[in-house]
């Protein structure tokens, strides 16, 4: 606490000590002047401030040589007595900061440090900020005077030399805070804001100055690394201080077209003064440019966030107070800013948003024409430079890339019409888009998948999950996110671009050529998406919003371009049965467009050999077509359904297609579908659109040379609906078993894969009734068959002893070796029993057999016949029909019976005569036929099914005693 709360008690205990000081200026003095300060208090100070600091200046003013160390505690102890009291007179102001900064540089390098110590350098340096911050009121604008232009300037000349060409880190950093404060853009609260005359004042001044603060603290910014990320933060907030305080539009717009004349004494000062008229403030923009682009291609690659944090106040500032004068250097200064948005940094990412933001929210892109001009031409040249970039940059590289160009357009908003208004830029950026999008199609993983899952098992339509886009792989980049950078270029046209010339424009290069498809379609999908306002981070709302009557007239000419058949039966799969097929459907297309560009485009060659390469393009477009469905319902809606009689037909043909990656996508396509027109489920989507599908597979089926997919429709129909879609389909399926007696030949593996799926179907609906049904109908034929051998006891008495009889003798021959052949054996054997006449009442009292049942029948009949087919695939889809069709007609066994003796030649056949995997899955079939009575109904021929090593030999050589016996005869 002070001891001298007075002035007349402060006087008499300072005024001995300060005599003595004057006396003798050494440092023990000067310390004994500072242990007495600390005894007087604030107000007692002031009123000796003068007293006080004259033997401090009159020690620093002395001639001759000085120890640093006096002269340090000297400048230390005039620091302690301003940061107590305050500058009230200009005189003092004036004559202190003259002083302070003499003791920086010898007389005889007036613009140079000297060779100090670096402690009086920083002594110095922060004397220098405190008397600053002490000056009162109005004092400090006396400093800011054109008559003390000259003093400014040795100032800042020896500042601008400590930050550039100290070493200690500390010194440099005090030296920039100095600066700062000299140019009255401190941050802290003690000082004032300076009104516009004040500031007009200040940058008249401070334009002198500028070419020298700007390049040296250009070289600081720009400097090693090494120095540290604090300095190159002090030196960016400087830069953009000064700048935007000397070119800010508001003062330029005050400055007056000449410069004004001064009297004779301010001649010289004149000479000094820089007049801001246009020329200057042209030219200094100019240089500004070129220094400002040195700064961000240094600052923007900095390994330090805070650095990039301060280039994005920079930006921020500078476009904010300068958008007029300095409008050529903000190509690089939004470069820099769009660069920042995808920063690792989350806090740099929020501010550069932020920034965005305020751009968008004061629209000043949108109300200047001229910086409008600057990111369309930064947009032409970065669209120029993509392809190359991408080729030759690694991911993160591209990604500042692309962020770059989304940040351009996010920039322009509504005003990217001018560019998409310009053929030459439209044309250099979507054919950009079309190089960096293309696929990398050399997966042969993506063709050989295949899907089987259908002929194994049946799908219920509540494992469904909500559709998701296949993971694609590109061929200039590997990582997602810049993906998902390209989804939003794309998306972001579409939400302020016209969206029938950007439709128009990519359909062009859709139908244009094979190698532009597939990334014209990806555009194609993300531009609706975009223009619907689907997933789109923008800055500012669009002026207009698009008219949903437009988006679907937009989106009905994608989806009629999409599922024309030329671009939707495309080579999938090197099976001949696909190929055939995919070729016979496009090929029948050449007559509705004879001689147009797109049939010998889209045409493919009709030669077998085809590349990998082609077929997974070929899939990927079907893939892409089939996201771009699912994109268009979700955009639409419940609207959605007026396209649904065009859309959803092709997609179910998808579903069922035999490339996995196809059936995947169009799965998807289902699902999104479903969510986009409010159906509950998938079977709800079937079923209440069945009526025209199923109408629409009965056309086709008439014409399958032209339309041979309609299966594939209907496949995906009972894979996914219930029990109610039978009634419906029960005519459909009557068409495909009428068409497959007439195409046996070329056709029967299509179609047994939709038999396959009927009979999965008719074992999933009716599973649990089958088996009820078989466990009541296996105990009432139990005991009728109890019932009917009671009766017939006496009836069959004789009968079983002539069997008896004559098994014997059979066994005795086969035990001699004398087996009949099964020729003979038919000839000379037992006419068979006389079976009993059936009871009356049972065939009078039988039910017809059920719809399914019926349905089973009749897929069996056609199974007897397709048992002995060539095509090893064939059977074995034949064995898999007949043992779901003996699973559901297992509770009907007097229509059972009768099929099972008619198939059991030719499954016999396959048990001993065919491929080890038919062999195994007849196997399979044996048991089902054989569980529905005893093998006597069935009479299965036992020497048949015995391997030819069990079977006994028709020849035995002699035995050892009959030889001996020959050879004794002889």
């Amino acid at each position: 606490m002070a001891v001298f709360d007075t002035p007349q008690e402060a006087f008499g205990a300072l005024r001995p000590v300060c005599v003595q000081l004057t006396k003798a200026q050494t440092w023990e003095n000067v310390a004994q002047l500072q242990a007495r300060l600390g005894a007087v208090s604030a107000p007692a100070l002031q009123e000796l401030q003068e007293y006080v600091l004259f033997p401090l200046r009159f020690a620093l003013k002395v001639p001759g040589p000085k120890q640093e160390r006096l002269v340090q505690s000297v400048v230390q102890c005039i620091s302690s007595v301003l940061a107590a009291t305050c500058v009230k007179k200009q005189e003092l102001l004036q004559e202190l900061f003259s002083e302070l900064c003499t003791c920086l540089s010898p007389p005889s390098a007036l613009n140079k440090p000297a060779l100090l110590s670096e402690e009086l350098k920083l002594a110095v340096i922060q004397a220098l900020h405190t008397l600053m911050h002490s000056a009162y009121g109005d004092v400090i604008l006396s400093l800011y005077q054109p008559s003390t232009l000259p003093l400014l300037g040795f100032a800042v000349s020896l500042l601008l030399g400590l930050a550039e060409q100290e070493k200690a880190k500390q010194i440099k950093i005090s030296a920039l805070k100095c600066l700062q404060v000299l140019i009255l853009q401190c941050d802290c609260q003690e000082h004032r804001h300076l009104d516009e005359d004040g500031a007009q004042q200040c940058g008249d001044l401070f334009a002198s100055f500028l070419p020298g603060v700007s390049i040296t603290l250009s070289r600081v910014i720009t400097g090693d690394i090494k120095q540290g990320h604090t300095i190159t933060v002090s030196a960016i907030r400087l830069f953009y201080q000064i700048v935007g305080l000397v070119m800010s539009d508001e003062q330029l717009s005050r400055v007056p077209k000449n410069k004004e004349k001064l009297s004779v004494e301010q001649s010289r000062i004149s000479e000094l003064m820089i007049h801001r008229g246009p020329d200057w403030s042209k030219s200094t923009a100019e240089k500004l440019t070129l220094l400002m682009h040195k700064i961000v291609e240094s600052s923007s690659v900095h390994p330090h966030w805070k650095v990039k944090l301060e280039l994005v106040e920079l930006v921020h500032h500078l476009m904010k107070n300068c958008r007029q004068s300095l409008v050529d250097s903000f190509s690089h200064l939004l470069k820099a800013l769009v660069g920042l948005v995808n920063d690792e940094n989350s806090e740099v990412q929020n501010r550069c948003n932020e920034v965005l933001q305020s751009i968008a929210e004061q629209r000043i892109v949108a109300e200047n024409r001229a910086l409008a001009d600057v990111l369309s031409e930064n947009l032409h040249s970065l669209a120029t430079a993509l392809p190359r970039l991408m080729n030759s940059q690694d991911d993160q590289g591209k990604f500042s890339t692309l962020s770059l160009l989304l940040g351009y357009l996010k920039l322009l908003g509504p005003k990217i019409n001018i560019v998409l208004n310009s053929v030459a830029h439209l044309h250099r950026l979507s054919k950009a888009l079309m190089q960096v999008l293309e696929l990398d199609v050399t997966d042969v993983k993506i063709v050989e998948d295949r899907r089987w899952g259908s002929e194994s098992s049946y799908e219920p339509s509540g494992c469904l999950q909500k559709g998701k886009c296949q993971k694609k792989y590109f061929r200039f980049f590997t990582e997602e996110k810049v993906f998902q950078l390209l989804q939003q270029v794309c998306r972001v046209l579409g939400y302020y671009g016209n969206l029938y010339l950007l439709v128009d424009h990519f359909m062009g290069l859709y139908t244009e050529s094979v190698m532009y498809r597939k990334q014209s379609a990806m555009v194609l999908n993300e531009l609706i998406a975009g223009a619907a306002g689907v997933g789109v981070d923008v800055l500012h709302e669009r002026e207009d919003s698009v008219n949903m009557d437009d988006l679907k007239g937009s989106i009905t000419s994608i989806l009629d371009e999409y599922t024309d058949q030329a671009n939707w039966y495309l080579i999938t799969s090197i099976d001949t049965e696909e190929v055939g097929t995919e070729f016979s459907v496009q090929h029948s297309e050449l007559p509705a467009s004879p001689g147009s560009a797109r049939s010998s485009v889209l045409i493919p060659s009709s030669d077998p050999h085809l590349s990998t390469r082609t077929m997974n393009g070929n899939i990927w477009q079907i893939c892409i077509q089939l996201e771009g469905i699912g994109c268009f319902a979700a955009v639409l809606g419940k609207d959605f359904r007026l396209l649904l009689l065009s859309a959803l037909y092709p997609v179910l043909e998808k579903a069922g297609d035999k490339t996995l990656l196809i059936s995947e996508t169009a799965m998807g396509t289902l699902v999104d579908i479903c969510e986009a027109c409010s159906y509950d489920s998938l079977q709800c989507l079937i079923n209440e659109n069945s009526d025209y599908l199923v109408n629409g597979i009965s056309l086709n089926l008439r014409q399958l040379a032209h339309q041979p997919h309609a299966s594939r429709v209907l496949d995906t129909m009972l894979r996914h609906s219930d029990v109610s879609l039978l009634p419906l389909v029960e005519d459909v399926i009557q068409d495909v078993l009428s068409t497959l007696d007439q195409s046996y030949d070329n056709q029967a593996s299509t179609f047994l894969r939709v038999l396959y799926s009927l009979m999965a179907a008719l074992v999933q609906w009716f599973g649990t009734s089958c088996s009820e049904e078989h466990q009541q109908g296996q105990t009432a034929e139990w005991r009728s068959r109890t019932l009917s051998q009671v009766q017939q006891q006496q009836l069959v008495t004789r009968q079983e002893v002539e069997r008896f009889f004559l098994d014997y003798v059979r066994q005795k021959q086969i035990a001699e070796g004398n087996l009949p052949d099964t020729d003979d054996e038919e000839a000379d054997g037992v006419p068979p029993l006389a079976k009993p006449e059936p009871n009356n009442s049972d065939t009078e009292g039988e039910t017809p057999l059920p719809s399914h049942a019926q349905l089973a029948k009749d897929v069996m009949e056609r199974c007897i016949h397709l048992l002995s087919d060539r095509n090893l695939r064939v059977r074995l889809k034949v064995l898999d029909v007949l043992e779901l069709c003996v699973t559901v007609l297992h509770p009907h066994g007097n229509h059972l019976l009768p099929m099972a003796h008619r198939v059991w030649p030719a499954l016999v056949t396959r048990l001993i005569s065919d491929d080890p995997l038919a062999v195994l899955r007849a196997f399979k079939c044996f048991p089902p036929l054989n569980a529905r009575g005893p093998r006597r109904h069935l009479a299965p021929p036992e020497r048949a099914l015995l391997p030819s090593p069990v079977r006994a030999p028709t020849y035995q050589p002699p035995s050892r005693e009959a030889r001996w016996n020959g050879k004794a005869a002889e």
